[in-house]
């Protein structure tokens, strides 16, 4: 028998471990195990803490800005109720509690925020790539128990350089947090169907609870832990009390990450609608260029995970269709599911994408092993090439990119040497147009406010976040209207230009990830594409930074490769950013810089 074939099952009492050969039970072979396990995990961590402080001292990743950072710090200032659960809090949590040890507290940290935000994200950013980390070596757990080793193994190596993971592991975002707890489960779902210890069901559920209370979709892992309780040799009412214990284990969980959902539950309730809300919002889509959810996913499997992981996962569902139902049961339907639930909404982006990746590496690397095994039958002394040569097939598309990040995210943020040009080209309080493309402190000296200013702002900032134009073109009367960065292409018009030039905003910085948008679907916003023209018409290009490296063409815009700098053309992080001057009103008199 294979050591991964599992039609054949040893006796009830020794499904603590999957099927193997004897001598893999000696210690002199297991520590090549152990050894190959620690080799990935400082992979796994090494990929994901390079560049960790790209951007500093801004945080460019408009959800990094907004959520988990700044939320965690405000629990200093008040109970601890987050007031906020369009993501749930765990990850917000774990923050406070780092920030707390780390800074000392709510004035250690507070100040560091306010004089030294790198510290904050850097410590945000290492905890999320350490959670990373954690997970690799729980999907190692979960497909050690389920197969062998060697699965194990592989599939771990697959997590920790396929390119969703590792970029995102660069970010203080709850995405790649959750694949912890998700993990986790797993790797108790695996025992609950090889051994069935009430003490896997505590696991699995622990894992399920944590995983939900970091990111809601987590919950995805409930299907595998139910098919595996109820699939487990046993009596049915055991299964039931077990799946029951279970479930019990997941709930408690989620309340202790997440207790305001029962102790403010309107808020959490109004929070979950907000998420549904947005995730089918139509008008968030202007340039998403794609009209199909699940052909998306299906595409970003092939750069996120990997062509050759890809096809592997669904080579590794044929094989275990065949080899071990109860297996296939387990792991089939929960990503099955989650494509097409995920595929069927208004709005799609690839790490969302991320909560089914353990189960997908698990699925890739299995077909690898049994691959090896039926060739290895025929010509055993191939087996240590086929083996090398299909590691390197699952993993070489994920590791080309995974370093290419780092190389990247190590190197100055496009919008940070605009910046630097700002300051050495435009006088302080000195007024400028910026579009949505960099944070609000971006305009400011961190630490050092400017005496010239009321706001301390290095800069005036024409006011881009409201807006008399609707996003349909109508008029909205008075002060107008809050205008977030999914809507900005959507209040531009020509006549802007005059606004600016009469008011003396003779600086215009444009970047190619608001540009973009429009570009993409000038249809939608044609006010947009005219007053770009008009913008290019009556103004001087006086600075230009780009994050393409020499003779590479410009990315076309796109939710995913305009923010994760996945194609080998960038070879720094950041949009297309512009300068334009313009030369009418009051901005007649300016030298071209």
């Amino acid at each position: 028998m294979s050591a991964v074939d599992l039609r054949a099952q040893p006796p009830q009492g020794e499904r603590d471990r999957p099927p193997r050969r004897a001598e893999d039970a000696t210690q002199a072979t297991v520590w090549p195990w152990r050894l190959g396990v620690a080799v990935v995990l400082a992979v796994a961590l090494g990929l994901r803490a390079w560049g960790v402080r790209h951007g500093m001292p801004y945080a460019y990743n408009a959800d990094e800005n907004a959520h988990f950072v700044p939320g965690a710090i405000g629990l200093f200032g008040h109970d601890l109720n987050p007031h906020y659960f369009v993501n749930p809090p765990a990850f917000t949590y774990l923050l406070h509690a780092v920030f707390a040890v780390w800074f000392g507290g709510r004035t250690g940290v507070s100040d560091a925020y306010a004089t030294d935000p790198d510290a904050v994200f850097v410590v945000a950013r290492l905890t999320a790539a350490v959670l990373g980390t954690i997970a690799v070596g729980l999907v190692y757990l979960a497909g050690a128990r389920l197969f062998d080793r060697r699965v194990g193994l592989l599939a771990a190596a697959v997590m920790a350089v396929a390119f969703l993971p590792v970029f995102y592991g660069k970010l203080a975002l709850n995405d790649v947090p959750t694949l912890a707890p998700i993990a986790l489960s797993l790797w108790g779902t695996a025992g609950i169907l090889r051994r069935g210890w009430a003490l896997d069901h505590l696991i699995a559920g622990v894992g399920l609870g944590l995983a939900c209370a970091t990111k809601y979709t987590g919950g995805i892992v409930v299907l595998p832990l139910v098919t595996a309780a109820l699939l487990a040799d046993r009596p049915t009412d055991r299964a039931l009390r077990l799946v029951g214990l279970a479930l019990l284990a997941a709930a408690v969980a989620f309340f202790v990450a997440n207790p305001y959902s029962v102790l403010d539950f309107g808020a959490f309730r109004d929070g979950l609608q907000h998420q549904s809300d947005a995730a089918g919002d139509e008008l968030g889509k202007l340039g998403l260029g794609h009209e199909n959810g699940w052909a998306y996913y299906a595409w970003t499997t092939t750069w996120g995970l990997g062509w050759a992981p890809a096809l592997l996962a669904l080579a590794g569902l044929g094989f275990l269709a065949r080899d071990d139902r109860r297996a296939f049961a387990v792991l089939a339907p929960a990503p099955l599911l989650f494509v097409a639930f995920m595929g069927s909404q208004e709005r799609y982006f690839g790490r969302w994408l991320l909560p089914v990746f353990p189960i997908a590496c698990l699925l890739a690397a299995y077909a690898v092993v049994r691959l090896v095994d039926l060739a290895g039958a025929r010509r055993p002394g191939l087996v240590p090439a086929l083996a090398a040569t299909g590691a390197v097939v699952l993993c070489g598309q994920g590791l080309i990119y995974a370093v290419h990040s780092g190389l990247v995210m190590s190197r100055e943020d496009t919008r940070n040497l605009t910046r630097s040009w700002l300051v050495a080209h435009v006088p302080e309080r000195g007024r400028i147009v910026v579009e949505p493309v960099v944070p609000d402190a971006w305009a400011t000296d961190i630490g050092h406010p400017s005496p010239l200013t009321a706001n301390g702002a290095r800069w005036v900032k024409f006011p881009t976040s409201r807006s008399n134009i609707a996003n349909d073109g109508s008029r909205v009367p008075g002060k107008g209207r809050i205008v977030n960065i999914e809507d900005y292409e959507r209040t531009l018009f020509p006549g802007l230009i005059d606004r600016y030039e009469a008011k003396g905003y003779c600086h215009v910085i444009s970047g190619s990830t608001q540009r973009g948008r429009a570009e993409a679907d000038p249809e939608e916003v044609p006010g947009a594409i005219a007053y770009y023209r008009e913008l290019e018409r009556r103004a001087d290009l006086v600075f230009q930074a780009t994050p393409y490296r020499r003779g590479a063409d410009q990315v076309p815009f796109s939710f995913d490769f305009s923010f994760n700098f996945y194609p080998l053309a960038y070879q720094r992080p950041g949009p297309v950013v512009q300068v334009w001057r313009l030369r009418g009103g009051r901005c007649a008199g300016l030298s071209s810089a």
